[in-house]
């Protein structure tokens, strides 16, 4: 099996844009909260075949410092401070995987908070939305220590259309670190290809 890992290089203004892109505060903080549903297909060399319901709960949405602090802690800190500053962070929601078909669930996790939430309007009347978090580790795997314990972020990037349906893909294990020779933002996912989120569906949430 191979487990090569795969980087994407990203200059600084491209992970500004790609990774953890901004938009005007207001348009984040009167955001409506969102309930979205999708079907994950696993078509890595890590869980090919696995398929899983993902349910994904966004309270709240991230503002712009929160975008700014996270983006300088990557480029001028370590990949644990970056961990740090999620888990600092107020949850923004919730994801949750109830079902997994084909694998063991431990394998994606059961659930975790969201630490980074921001949409951007796309030209169609749709909406693009990213969700970056620090992802739960199992007992198993803090205490083996496989390859993966070095592989500690989980992001996803979501395109739904102005009736709410769409499609997605989510990176399970990533590594966030900052080049400072090359000054260059670096995003290493373990897998060699995302999970692909089909059927995506996204309802607004009524208090």
């Amino acid at each position: 099996m191979n487990t090569r890992p795969h980087r994407l290089v990203l200059t600084a203004a491209m992970a500004l844009a790609a990774v953890l892109p901004g938009a005007a505060p207001s348009a984040q903080t009167n955001a409506l909260k969102l309930h979205l549903t999708a079907t994950a297909v696993d078509l890595s060399d890590i869980g090919r075949g696995a398929t899983a319901l993902v349910e994904i709960d966004i309270d709240s949405w991230s503002t712009d410092a929160q975008r700014e602090r996270f983006i300088e802690i990557a480029m001028t800190k370590n990949q644990q401070a970056l961990i740090e500053a999620f888990q600092d962070t107020p949850p923004k929601g919730r994801i949750r995987v109830p079902t997994v078909r084909g694998s063991d669930p431990t394998s994606i996790g059961l659930g975790w908070p969201l630490r980074y939430t921001h949409q951007t309007p796309l030209p169609d009347g749709g909406r693009r939305i990213v969700i970056a978090t620090d992802r739960v580790m199992s007992f198993w795997e803090r205490a083996n220590r496989p390859l993966t314990i070095d592989y500690p972020f989980t992001l996803i990037q979501i395109e739904i259309d102005e009736d709410g349906y769409g499609e997605g893909r989510m990176a399970v294990a990533t590594k966030i670190t900052y080049d400072r020779n090359r000054k260059v933002l670096e995003i290493e996912n373990f897998a060699s290809e995302p999970v692909r989120l089909q059927n995506v569906r996204a309802t607004e949430k009524r208090p």
